[in-house]
């Protein structure tokens, strides 16, 4: 197992000097400077391991224990909130990746929890197979996107969570645990989607399907002309999302649908993916948001701009290359997820909102839709569901805009995704979630003495 030197570690944002401090008789800790993809949490880390094996991260948790740290396993960091965040020991899993069997008859592969998601749709792309359903980032290990409840879009569809079959746990006094429906399932139910608070899960048996093709089409169309109908292009389509650009009355909409068996593929020419996805999206993005920091009263002009640069386009291509679009402008976000059938309500109130206030949003609202799922923290448990993304560019404040959001939010009975940015505490979490007290009960039985706790999740759990 590697220790990383303290003294030279540090992740996104400026480097920390170490400071040495003592930790126990004749011993001294020299914390290690951490922040996530966002810059949206930091923290000062007692101790970082990057386990190889499930043995190592028992090592761990029960050397962490002996020394009274808490633990935290940590993924890409590409949560916004501080769901991951710890002053105790950070334990990487990186090192711990790759499919380990897959299981043609059941559809099922069995995966290291460390494995990013580009990884694991190469490895099952290998072997004829994918996973039926993708957010649009892959950067996140699958333990990291499962344990926040990352989702795609298709209202036949669930978020990842809701396709564990079985996992592989550590808990807080090192004991290991085979989960699933069948064997521990209350520990089964709640660590699907665990946010970290239950253990160090390190290894997940996922729903996979045979490898498949997706017909993309994307193009612009009005706000409220979509909004008519709506219901037609959520239903007629496997997935369909679209982004609004604030200030102005335009979406980009996206219809992605599986193809007959036998069809050809049909990728982006490589200059178009390099005009759009590569020049357009990310580097002149990552311009116009500079531009738009410095010079707020032009995002009006941008934003206008913008949405009439990205034209219509139709390609064919794997599954995880049309589901995955590569974001290199960081932002910080939020999203809530509500009864679909407060999408169009919801979007309204918060354009009515953007008019209204003289604050420049110069990135655009995602708007998705998904399947009801069984998981008890799911955003989508027991109902379908429509979400809505708000983003500001890194360098913004997020502001009224986010509070705002989230009011409107709440009004309409919206859940917070748990790795983007949200205010609500346990008491508000508990009347949106029906199985909120299943699920702490849990986490009283298997760690009483809150060995995986951080602020974050005394907030949202309770203490």
């Amino acid at each position: 197992m590697a220790d990383i030197e303290p003294a030279t570690e540090h992740a996104v944002g400026d480097a920390v000097e170490p400071v040495v401090q003592p930790e126990a008789a004749g011993e001294v800790v020299r914390p290690v400077a951490w922040s996530n993809w966002a810059g949206t949490e930091s923290s000062r880390l007692a101790r970082v391991a990057t386990p190889r094996s499930e043995a190592e991260v028992v090592e761990e948790v029960r050397r962490a224990a002996a020394r009274g740290l808490r633990v935290k396993a940590i993924g890409a960091g590409h949560s916004f909130t501080g769901v991951a965040v710890t002053d105790g020991v950070q334990l990487r899993l990186g090192a711990m990746a790759g499919v380990t069997s897959i299981d043609a008859t059941r559809g099922e592969a069995t995966v290291r929890a460390g494995t990013a998601l580009r990884v694991l749709n190469e490895e099952l792309e290998t072997f004829g197979w994918a996973l039926p359903n993708l957010g649009d980032i892959d950067r996140q290990s699958l333990a990291g996107a499962t344990g926040t409840g990352t989702h795609g879009t298709g209202l036949r569809l669930t978020g990842l969570s809701a396709g564990i079959r079985a996992l592989r746990i550590v808990l807080a006094d090192g004991s290991v645990v085979d989960c699933s429906p069948t064997r521990e399932p209350e520990l089964f139910a709640a660590a699907r989607l665990g946010l970290g608070a239950l253990g160090i899960v390190t290894e997940l048996t996922v729903a996979v399907v045979p490898a498949f093709l997706l017909h993309a089409v994307e193009k612009p169309e009005p706000l409220l002309d979509l909004l008519d109908h709506l219901d037609e292009a959520v239903e007629t389509n496997d997935h369909f999302e679209f982004y609004w650009f604030p200030h102005t009355d335009r979406t980009l909409t996206k219809r992605n649908n599986r193809v007959e068996p036998g069809t050809d593929a049909s990728p982006l020419p490589r200059w178009r993916e390099r005009l759009d996805d590569d020049l357009l999206s990310n580097r002149f993005f990552e311009l116009t948001n500079r531009v738009a920091t410095r010079l707020p009263r032009s995002t009006r002009l941008i934003n206008a701009v913008a949405s009439r640069a990205l034209t219509e386009r139709q390609y064919t291509d794997r599954s995880h290359r049309v589901f995955v679009t590569d974001r290199e402008v960081r932002f910080a976000e939020s999203e809530w997820a509500f009864p679909r059938a407060a999408l169009g309500d919801v979007l309204l109130e918060l354009r009515a909102w953007v008019d209204a206030h003289d604050e420049q949003i110069s990135f655009p609202v995602e708007c998705r839709v998904a399947a009801a799922d069984d998981v008890w923290l799911s955003t989508a448990y027991e109902r379908e569901s429509a979400y809505v993304a708000v983003h500001r560019y890194h360098r913004q404040r997020p502001g009224a805009y986010f509070d705002a959001f989230e009011a409107i939010a709440v009004n309409h009975g919206g859940r917070p995704h748990w790795g983007k940015i949200h205010t609500r505490d346990a008491g508000d979490l508990r009347g949106v979630y029906p199985r909120f007290d299943d699920f702490v009960a849990v986490r009283d039985r298997v760690d009483p003495q809150r060995r995986f706790a951080n602020p974050y999740l005394d907030r949202v759990l309770g203490v």
